[in-house]
């Protein structure tokens, strides 16, 4: 790969994140000759578990984690240890630093993470959305693009549906959430033939996904979830970026 590809850093909370609300980009970019750098702010320890033990399920989502990552062509996949589910009332300070860490080492030329909604009003991912904003208005003049992914309103239920009723996410019954109030988008991607990779990634974490509506489907179903919506943030450089050459606007793809 390219040491003047452009390189793109998405910021999530949990393991999976990166497969469900942007595999399709990560996908597409990496075919592109991108490098792209994933990153967890926790391990998922507090995710749904039969076995009750969340140090165990921290590690087994750790190697999912990975294991999404190689499949949709990512150069590396980065696991911080914040604690997950309380990511809202951590020290701000800390997380930032951290996320400036991530900036300063890879030099991103776009960041992607959650939109104001995050994904399904998750608190977690509302507070990720919050926090990498706070630091790339801090950069300033060096700071990357950023951009914010939402669910296309209606995209999970057609994923439920198909799947015979079955939940998309475990504990999370209502497929409506999905998108519901996001924020307009700027730009949608389609991850066209890609979002067969997009579907193997999320298959990827089992600990999650195992007993989903995402085990039922079919490998043909994967258009269903291959169109993602982005938000161009208002902070950030400016300029056109590799996500606005794969994109297109909200009205042309339609």
């Amino acid at each position: 790969m390219a040491q003047d590809a452009p390189v793109l850093l998405g910021v999530f909370a949990h393991p999976d994140d990166e497969s469900l609300a942007c595999g399709g980009l990560v996908a597409r970019a990496a075919a592109l000759g991108a490098r792209v750098v994933l990153v967890s702010l926790t391990r998922g320890e507090a995710g749904p578990t039969d076995d009750g033990h969340s140090a165990a399920l921290g590690a087994r989502r750790v190697e999912e984690f990975s294991a999404a990552a190689r499949v949709l062509g990512a150069e590396a996949a980065v696991v911080l240890d914040h604690a997950d589910g309380m990511l809202p009332w951590l020290d701000h300070a800390v997380i930032e630093h951290d996320i400036r860490q991530l900036v300063a080492a890879h030099r991103p030329d776009v960041v992607v993470t959650f939109d104001a909604d995050g994904l399904y009003w998750h608190p977690d991912h509302i507070s990720v959305h919050e926090r990498v904003t706070a630091v790339v208005m801090a950069l300033g003049d060096a700071a990357p693009a950023l951009f914010y992914v939402s669910m296309p309103p209606g995209q999970m239920r057609a994923v439920a549906a198909r799947a015979g009723g079955a939940d998309v996410v475990p504990g999370l019954s209502d497929p409506d959430a999905f998108g519901a109030a996001a924020p307009p988008p700027t730009l949608v991607i389609d991850a066209g033939p890609l979002a067969a990779r997009k579907l193997a990634a999320i298959r990827c974490h089992v600990s999650q996904f195992a007993a989903s509506a995402f085990a039922a489907l079919a490998t043909d179903d994967a258009a269903l979830i291959a169109r993602e919506h982005y938000r161009r943030a208002d902070v950030g450089a400016a300029g056109l970026t590799l996500l606005d050459r794969i994109g297109t606007p909200p009205a042309v793809s339609a």
